[in-house]
């Protein structure tokens, strides 16, 4: 049974950090890309970013220099570094697995993270 479990996420000032973990289960997640997304209200899920099976990594023009994504293959975990956050980047969180090993499709992923809230004040 496939099972991505976030934990993470919560309320910070703008310019704070925070990090985001995506626990894996029932699969080994260096076969696949993973994916992070995030939903603010009113708007269109946005792909973050996402890092590839062969470690290729992927960041929207949002979050480039900002966020850095990573996975622990030994536990099966990816991250979400997330640091300079403002106040834009106040959306809920999701991870996800992606339907191929090289790319993540802005349309999302197979399986996906519960979501994570998180919130920047100005």
């Amino acid at each position: 049974q496939v099972q991505l479990v976030e934990s993470g996420g919560g309320l910070v000032q703008a310019g704070g950090s925070l990090r985001h973990s995506c626990s894996a289960s029932g699969f080994t997640i260096s076969e696949y890309a993973m994916g992070w997304y995030r939903q603010a209200p009113g708007k269109e899920r946005e792909l973050v970013a996402h890092i590839s099976a062969g470690g290729m990594r992927y960041y929207g023009d949002s979050v480039k220099g900002r966020f850095t994504i990573s996975r622990d293959n030994a536990k099966n975990t990816v991250y979400l570094q997330m640091n300079n956050l403002k106040p834009e980047d106040t959306a809920v969180y999701y991870c996800a697995r992606c339907r191929s090993s090289v790319i993540c499709s802005p349309g999302g992923g197979d399986y996906w993270g519960q979501g994570t809230q998180v919130t920047v004040s100005s």
